[in-house]
């Protein structure tokens, strides 16, 4: 036996005492013995996306459980301020795309696990490529990709002729997240549990400022922020997109931040607030990644060997006053935009122009949707991208719904198709108009 096999049989001997004896805990389909150890290590193929914080754990926490065969996409490069806690990188590694980088760490440090990195958006990938996988983990820091993620995977789910789904093409969706001292891991198991979209409207709104304080009475250093990113940067690089992964445009805003600081007498500009305003970054704590991290991969395993009962489906881990464990199952929305099958019913008056409707689907809660194409059963009505096809359906915009019905742009209760970039999948949304 050579010192590889050796060095591997070592670091996987305590799988054994959960995959070659019975369990009390152990799922119905469980059946101990080295067949579902050699399915664990030679046939199961899972994919992390995010290779930041949580990523890091969740990659060490797979190779040292088993896995043998990992993916990991994440598109962002190694910045100085990942150190601290993103563990599988070092100063030699900045500028570096991280997925690379950890997938070089992992298979040095243990050897027969095969990692294959991506830097590409998880939206640059089609439904094939996810469907080689068998399990897909998430350690995202943004609820946009989780939403796509979440949507991509349902889409993929085909059925019978009963309509019930094929287990076959069910792919189990680990989500995890972290924010300061607090975190939660989740299991969503397409149209059989709750989805992410679910309880899209249990997640708090993002924080804003409103534009007459940035610019006229900053009292906060993130007001400071704002005003340079928001006015500072358009009037310097006009037409030129914030790069927020470049140390060299980060660092632009900051100095031009802390100049406004100092002229209002603010102090608290610093380089790390700045990227958390900029990347509405809460600050990550390295332990709170490492409990969330190995509650996800505890799943990971139990999906793939029945070895003990799934998650059903949320655990919420507090830290801030104390160490706090809570599960819980949140229950399936049957009107959810993604896993309900069935088109959502907007009411709306006919004297509203289409730009109203699409600003009400952007802020309904129930839709939440960032800039969305809306056609109708007599073709498109608007377009945000590419800019050709916006500017030749620019002119509908201000005009109402009574009126598009009048020009046969669209039918009276018409049935609009949708597509957004935080949705996978075309989604149909019924009109019902009113006075």
């Amino acid at each position: 036996m050579s010192a590889q096999e050796i060095d591997e049989n070592l670091r996987l001997k305590d799988l054994d005492y959960l995959l070659l004896r019975e369990s009390p805990l152990a799922n119905d389909d469980f059946e101990p013995g080295e067949e579902i150890k050699e399915v664990l290590t030679t046939q199961a193929k899972v994919l992390v996306i995010g290779a930041g914080g949580l990523g890091c754990e969740l990659l060490k926490n797979l190779a040292l459980s088993g896995f043998r065969d990992i993916s990991v996409i994440d598109m962002d490069t190694i910045d100085v301020t990942n150190l601290n806690r993103q563990f599988l990188f070092r100063m030699k590694d900045v500028g570096r795309h991280k997925s690379e980088v950890a997938a070089e760490f992992i298979m040095k440090r243990c050897p027969g696990v095969k990692v294959t990195p991506y830097k590409d958006r998880i939206q640059s990938f089609d439904e094939y490529f996810y469907q080689d996988f068998h399990i897909i983990i998430a350690g995202l820091d943004n609820i946009d990709a989780r939403r796509w993620m979440n949507a991509q995977l349902h889409s993929m789910v085909e059925f019978d002729e009963d309509g019930n789904p094929d287990p076959a093409t069910l792919k189990p969706f680990i989500d995890g997240g972290t924010e300061g001292f607090k975190g939660q891991a989740r299991v969503i198991i397409p149209f059989m549990s709750s989805c992410f979209d679910c309880t899209i409207g249990t997640l708090p709104r993002q924080h804003t400022y409103p534009m007459c304080t940035i610019a006229e009475t900053p009292r906060l250093p993130e007001h400071c922020i704002q005003y340079a990113l928001v006015i500072e940067w358009e009037k310097a690089f006009p037409g030129k997109q914030l790069n927020k992964d470049s140390p060299e445009d980060m660092k632009w805003i900051f100095e031009k931040a802390a100049e406004r600081a100092e002229t209002f007498k603010i102090s608290g500009v610093t380089y790390m607030l700045t990227m958390g305003v900029v990347k509405n970054i809460i600050p990550a704590i390295a332990s709170t990644n490492a409990i969330i991290s190995a509650a996800c991969v505890n799943e990971a395993l139990k999906v793939a060997t029945y070895c003990s009962k799934v998650l059903d489906n949320n655990m919420m881990y507090m830290g801030q006053t104390g160490i706090f464990g809570h599960t819980f199952s949140y229950e399936k929305n049957e009107d959810c935009l993604v896993c309900s099958r069935k088109p959502q019913r907007k009411e709306i008056s006919k004297s509203k122009t289409l730009k109203e409707l699409i600003e009400e689907l952007k802020e309904d809660p129930r839709f939440a949707l960032k800039g969305p194409s809306v056609s109708g059963s007599r073709g498109i009505l608007y377009m945000p991208k590419p800019p050709s096809l916006e500017e030749k359906h620019r002119h509908k915009l201000d005009m109402t719904l009574k009126e598009l019905i009048e020009k046969e742009l669209m039918d009276h209760n018409d049935t609009l198709s949708l597509t957004d970039p935080v949705i996978a999948t075309e989604l149909k949304i019924i009109l019902e108009l009113t006075e």
